[in-house]
This record gives C-alpha cells, sequence and structure tokens, in this order.
C-alpha cells in the first residue's frame, strides 16, 4: 500500500478514539473508570487472541508487558486522573504533547533525526488543541498537570517502543499481546481500589462493545500497523486527530456549542497534522531503512491467522514460526 493509504487507515483510529468521551460520559457507569478501561483491553485482546491463535514466546513476554503498561495500563490510568483533576480542554492539550515528546524519543531510541518541520508542526497542533478546547475559566492542577504529562509520556514510549520491537508477527498479533498486557495489569487494580460495578444495562453493556472491539481490538490494529509502516512522528502527529473528533461529536450529537475559536482551533489542528506528514516523510528509500528487531531467542510462536489478516502483514500461509540457528561451513 501507499503511504498516504497507510496514514488514512492509521488516522482511523484515534480519529475513533475520539469517541471515547461521549461514549464514556453518555453510555457507562461513573465512578469506575479503572475498572472500565480494565473491561475495554482484556476482553479486546483475549478476542484478538482467539482469532490471531499467536502467543508471544516467553523470550518477549518482558517487552509485551512494559508495551501494555505504556501503551494501556499506565497511560490509561493516567488519562483518568488528569480528566478528573483538570478541565477537559487542559487535559487534552496536555496529551498533545505527546507528538513533541515522540520525536525526542526516537532521536534517543531509533535514531531518528530531529527535523525543525516536525517540531513546529507539533507544537502548532498543540495551539490548535489549545484553541480548540481551552476555554477562559479553566483552572490548573499540578496533580493533574503531573498526570496528563506523564500520560502523554507514556503514550509516546509506547509508541516509539512498538517501533523499535517489532516481532514477525502480524499487526492483529501485536495488538492483542499488548492488549492483553495491559488488561491483566489493570484488572488487579480495579479489583482492589474500586468497587464493585453495578448491574449494567443494555445501554451499558453496547458502550463496552464499542470501546472494547471498535474503540480497541480494532483501532489499535490498525494504529499499531502504522507504528510499524510509518515514522514514528508522523504517527504522532495523527493523534491530534482525536480532540477533533470529540469536540465534532459533542456539537452534532449532544447539541454543544461551538465558537469561531474552537473551529480556527480544528482547522489549525487538521493543518498541522497535515504539515507533520510532510515534515516527516522519510528521505531514505524504504528499503535501504533498518529492519525492525528479530525475534529473541528461544520462542516459538505459533501463528494460524486467515487471510484476511493480510491487510496488517500476516502470512496466512506461516503455520508455525521458530527461531532458527543457520550453520555456515
Amino acid at each position: 500500500m501507499s503511504r498516504t493509504t497507510d496514514i488514512l487507515l492509521t488516522a482511523l483510529a484515534p480519529a475513533v478514539w475520539g469517541s471515547t468521551y461521549l461514549v464514556t460520559t453518555e453510555a457507562l457507569p461513573a465512578g469506575y473508570p479503572v475498572t472500565l478501561a480494565a473491561l475495554r483491553a482484556l476482553p479486546a485482546g483475549l478476542l484478538l487472541l482467539a482469532v490471531t491463535r499467536c502467543l508471544p514466546p516467553r523470550a518477549w513476554l518482558g517487552r509485551v508487558f512494559l508495551l501494555g503498561s505504556f501503551n494501556f495500563a499506565l497511560f490509561w490510568a493516567l488519562l483518568f486522573v488528569a480528566a478528573y483533576r483538570l478541565p477537559g480542554g487542559v487535559a487534552a492539550t496536555l496529551g498533545s504533547l505527546q507528538a513533541m515528546m515522540v520525536i525526542l524519543m526516537a532521536r534517543g531510541w531509533l535514531g531518528t533525526p530531529i527535523r525543525a518541520g516536525a517540531v513546529a508542526a507539533a507544537a502548532t497542533g498543540v495551539l490548535g488543541v489549545a484553541l480548540l478546547l481551552i476555554g477562559p475559566d479553566a483552572a490548573l492542577d499540578p496533580i493533574g498537570i503531573a498526570a496528563g504529562l506523564g500520560g502523554a509520556a507514556s503514550m509516546a514510549a509506547g509508541t516509539v517502543l512498538s517501533r523499535k520491537w517489532q516481532p514477525p508477527v502480524s499487526a492483529l498479533s501485536f495488538a492483542a499481546w499488548q492488549l492483553t498486557a495491559g488488561g491483566l495489569i489493570l484488572l488487579p487494580l480495579a479489583l482492589i481500589i474500586e468497587p464493585t460495578l453495578p448491574p449494567l444495562t443494555a445501554t451499558n453493556l453496547a458502550g463496552l462493545v464499542w470501546l472494547g472491539l471498535i474503540g480497541a481490538a480494532a483501532t489499535y490494529a490498525l494504529w499499531f500497523r502504522g507504528v510499524a509502516r510509518i515514522e514514528p512522528g508522523a504517527v504522532s502527529m495523527l493523534g491530534m486527530m482525536s480532540p477533533v473528533t470529540a469536540v465534532a461529536l459533542g456539537w452534532v450529537v449532544l447539541g454543544q456549542s461551538l465558537s469561531l475559536m474552537q473551529g480556527l482551533g480544528a482547522l489549525i489542528v487538521l493543518g498541522s497534522v497535515w504539515a507533520g506528514q510532510r515534515a516527516n516523510r522519510p528521505t531514505t528509500p524504504v528499503s535501504a531503512m533498518p529492519k525492525a528487531s528479530p525475534v529473541p531467542a528461544g520462542g516459538t510462536i505459533v501463528n494460524r491467522t486467515g487471510a484476511f489478516l493480510a491487510m496488517f502483514g500476516a502470512n496466512p500461509f506461516r503455520y508455525v514460526m521458530t527461531n532458527r540457528t543457520e550453520r555456515r561451513p
């Protein structure tokens, strides 16, 4: 597929994530953030594991749980803390700093050059999100700010390390590993710090199905597919589509007002996302780029995916992959 197609498919993920606020506030019980995060991640991960029938080798378990923590457990926990202690606009603006963090982390961990155009696009995107979401009465809480910055750093680290550590499996399998690991981390935490969920209504179940199947399983498969194919700085800029979708849904579905300043902010965000894709365009041909890290020695991966997974890079004819050591004369 072309780079433009990869970008459009990857952009679908944060665009759908923008519906999380609407679904959470309108369809889910309030006061159970960690429990709902676990119910969003773990069933989605187990479902994808059942579909792909691909388990990580023991040598990969440490990496998988670290990535699951960065991309899901730690990120979602800090995100909820920031959402509770800060106005939504301030929390989202802090989250948009992820794009800048990815540029710096990719330089240190991947050796990706820092381009002035990419930094300018990321900074402009943060300004656009601020105009889109921050109101004049926004209050600042130190703990909330720390949580917002920590959540952005966690997702940034997860994005860069997901690019650095690429196993030879489909993006769907990689998403399954990380979602399951993140859910397993969140589940005991939810049981310890939160009360039992009340009986769920049909609306509650519909909201969980949307956030789990679409907002986690499908979208994170697209996201990790994009992480493997697109430059980290370009991928992180696509995350700014999320607040634009959230505001648009609030306007269309909830009848919330949309000011001229917010419209300007949305245009700035969309322009910065476009500029970020151009600024992060690789100058090295794909064939000359370094290959992803191989699976560490000692692991066996059983993969029985169907042909429909071909879009995510799966090989439907590869049933068992084992590490081999070639002997040369």
